[in-house]
Parts: C-alpha cells; structure tokens; sequence
C-alpha cells in the first residue's frame, strides 16, 4: 500500500493503492451494439440495459404547460431519484425535510487518520422521513406512499444532494428502494414492505449516498464504497428475502456510481465498478473479481456506459477521462489490447454518458456534447452547444434518433443523434431538474424539484 501525500488527500480526498500484476491474454473481437430494451417498463436507472436508451417512436417534439402534459403531481420532499416505470405503475423516493433533533451528532469522518468535515455537508442533524411513492401512469394520482425511515440522519448530505438520491428498482413483483446507512427496502406493487436489509453504516465523508441497486437474476447488488476505503465492500442480497448472498470487500475509496452489467464475448455476464484506484469486473452470482484496471483517478460518480461486448468508464472531476475497455479479460489487464482506448476531455463531474446508434457522447457540466467514434476513440465532433447557458447534473436519455438533455433551469433540449450536432427543439417545465427522465408506454417521466411531469404526445402527430 502506498500512502498519499496530504496534497492529494486534499486535492482529492482518494487513497491511491498499487495494484497486484496479474497476466491476462488479449480481447477476443468485440461487437458494439445496443443493450436490448423493453420499452413497456423503466425497471431501474438509466432504464432497461441501465443505458439511458428508448426504442420507443412517437414521442413528442414540443411541450409546455397547455400542450403534450399528461399530468403532473406535486411531490412532497426533496430527491435527485429518477422515476422508474412498470406497466401502470410509477415509483419514485423522497425525503421530507424535518426540525432540527436536539442533541444529535452525526458521524464523525476522518481520511487518512485525521478529522474531516466537508464543507458542503448539512442536514444530519435533523429528523428525515424517507419515503416510497407509488403512482398511477395514466392520472398521476398517487396510489400509495410508504414510510421506511423517520428521524435523524447517520450523516449529512451535500448541500445541494439529497437524502433519497439513488434510483429504486423493479422486477415487477417487487420494488428496491435503497437509502445508504438508513437501510435496503423491497416492497410489492400493493405499497407492503416484504422485508428490510441493514448493511451497517455506510460513511460518505457527509456527502450522501449516490449508487442504485442493480438487479441480476435473483439478487440485487449494491457497491458500497466508503470514505477512506478501509470498510468499502459489494454485497448481494436474495431479493426474495433480503439475506445476504455474498459480500466482498473493495480496496477503493468513496464512490458515488451504479455498476451495471455487460456480456462479455463468451456469453458471461460481468458487473463492472468503478472507482478512482481500479476499475474491476466481478462475476456478478458470486462476487468473485474477474479482472481489473486502472481507475478513473477521479471523483467516481457516473455509470459505466455499455456498448455490445464493450464498456465505458468515465468521470469528469478533477480529471477528465472516458477509458473504453472490452470485456472477456482476466486478472491484470492494464497494459493490454482489453484497453481499447482512452480520450481525457469533454465530460462532467456528475452526468453519465450515452452509447447510441455507433457514437458515444460526452456532456460536460455546462452541456456541450462531444461526439466519439464507439469502435475507434475517434473525434467525431466536439463543442455541441444548447442555445442558452445552462448546467446539467441530470443524464441524457435518447430515444428516435434524438438525445433529450435535461438541465437545472427545468429546460430539455433534443439533439438529433448523429455526426453532426444539430439542436432540434428547446422546451421547458419551469422549475430545476436534477433526475434522470424515464421513458415507457408513449410517455416521458421527468422529475422536476416539485412535481413529477408525464409528457405525452396528445395531438397524435408524434414527433
């Protein structure tokens, strides 16, 4: 182990640990494609495949508050979870601000044996209400709503974040909500709670948790990376009852990203992590690490992106960096043809990435798009501008050859995918967007700061 300087402790908060040489072969060939999608649900974040993508046709173009909104509903609280959509169901988190709790202390954080404190971290030492909210698709009216937490927070949050960040997620008979220290929660569709997890406390240095459960199989997954890295770990649960399957500690710090999962070209299934000491690939029934690499050497927030047999990894704070690597390795491949290419600009501190139709895009924190050569790391294009100023902390979503950007002002841009940036249509729901949009049945889910919005096309013209 090597220990950092306190420069870099305080530039970037990460402990950097060397990684073991292990021999690996070299890639078989890759095939890029898209994830397959079943466009009737939005099980999870980023949707079917976690890759923000939407087969679906007939969208629509244009919207405002007379036109193309099927409803919207006012949501108590505050959340920067997506909305995920089964059949006639919607399900989303919030977490309803309370008093402040006299004489509560939050947890006390240190990296590299001294005390820390963010300077961003607030809110720990209130009462919360943590809650699941069930919603009819079709009238926005809210069927049920669930109580999982009441009281004062383990930690604090950054003060622009949430309690209730990371995206739930549904097989259909069960819904998985996940709130970091406060606890793992799987309902039926009817609002019930079927059971309940403790994973112990999981210590974000008081920014709050970011990653969302990933389900394979009969497990959901969590990367519970924390502070330091001396307690970080992956673990897998029965998402019939809640027992813990497997757990594997992780030699990583904090991480703030969702895994996701990708067939390699043998017909495995890989669940890749990021984080800023090693990229590493496990077998997602077992835990066991199949390979890894280097890391991002940087806040790990955003999910990895997959294309085919092909995934990307990526962070934008401080150090800008989209690593390409394929799949089908084993042990140490730093070094060797699985990387298949790096490009060090063109992405955000928060915002995942999009695979679509052959190109990969990057959009930074202010909404410039890059456009990548999937197979190559070509430049394709780059400075893709919105027409106004803007910030962006929610991911693209792309759908008919067009990507919808959402931006913290509430105003959603449609590029038209392809070589060429070209701004199709601006509009506007008027208050901040932080989530992800959803998309299934015809209709689009946006979660405003207040409401959630269904936007639909009304006219029958479609897009």
């Amino acid at each position: 182990m090597r220990t950092p300087t306190k420069t870099l402790a305080a530039t970037l908060f990460f402990l950097v640990i060397a990684a073991p040489t292990l021999p690996s072969p070299g890639p078989a060939s890759v095939a890029l494609g898209p994830a397959l999608a079943d466009d009737s649900n939005w099980p999870q974040w980023r949707g079917p495949g976690s890759n923000g993508i939407s087969t679906e046709t007939g969208l629509p173009m244009y919207w405002d508050e007379n036109e193309n909104i099927l409803w919207k509903t006012e949501i108590e609280g505050r959340s920067h979870s997506s909305p995920i959509v089964w059949g006639n169901r919607v399900f989303i988190t919030t977490a309803v601000r309370g008093d402040v709790v006299p004489g509560h202390e939050v947890a006390v954080h240190s990296l590299f044996g001294e005390a820390y404190l963010h300077p961003d971290a607030v809110d720990g030492n209130r009462s919360h209400t943590l809650e699941v909210v069930c919603l009819d698709a079709e009238t926005g009216q809210i069927l049920w709503t669930s109580v999982v937490f009441k009281g004062p927070m383990y930690e604090d949050r950054h003060r622009r974040g949430s309690f209730a960040a990371p995206t739930p997620a549904t097989d259909g008979e069960l819904v998985y909500t996940w709130f970091g220290s406060e606890g793992m929660f799987a309902f039926d569709f009817d609002g019930n709670e079927v059971w309940s997890a403790d994973l112990g406390d999981i210590a974000t240095i008081g920014l709050g948790v970011g990653t969302s459960p990933v389900l394979y199989e009969n497990l959901v997954i969590l990367q519970c990376d924390e502070n330091d890295g001396q307690k970080s770990f992956i673990a897998a649960l029965d998402k019939k009852t809640g027992e813990e399957v497997w757990r594997k500690s992780r030699p990583v710090q904090i991480s703030w990203t969702t895994p996701n999962l990708v067939e390699n070209p043998s017909g495995e299934i890989e669940l890749v992590t990021v984080s800023h000491e090693f990229t590493i690939a496990y077998d997602p029934a077992t835990g066991e690490e199949v390979w890894r690499t280097d890391g991002v050497r940087s806040n790990p927030i955003a999910t990895p992106v997959v294309a085919g047999n092909r995934v990307f990894v990526s962070a934008g704070f401080p150090r800008k960096i989209t690593m390409a690597i394929d799949t089908g390795g084993t042990g140490d491949i730093t070094g060797t043809d699985y990387r298949a290419w790096d490009y060090e600009k063109g992405t955000a501190y928060v915002v995942s990435n999009i695979y679509y139709q052959g190109y990969l895009y990057l959009l930074n924190d202010q909404g410039i798009l890059t456009c990548l050569d999937a197979e190559t790391g070509e430049l394709v294009y780059e400075g893709g501008r919105v027409p106004i100023p803007a910030t962006f902390k929610a991911s693209p979503v792309a759908f008919d050859g067009k990507i919808l950007l959402a931006s913290e002002d509430g105003d959603v841009f449609l590029i038209k995918a392809g070589p060429k940036h070209e701004l199709l249509i601006s509009n506007s729901l008027n208050e901040p967007i932080w989530a992800s949009p959803a998309i299934a049945n015809g209709t689009i889910f946006i979660r405003g700061d207040r409401h959630l919005f269904a936007i639909r096309e009304m006219s029958g013209a479609g897009s």
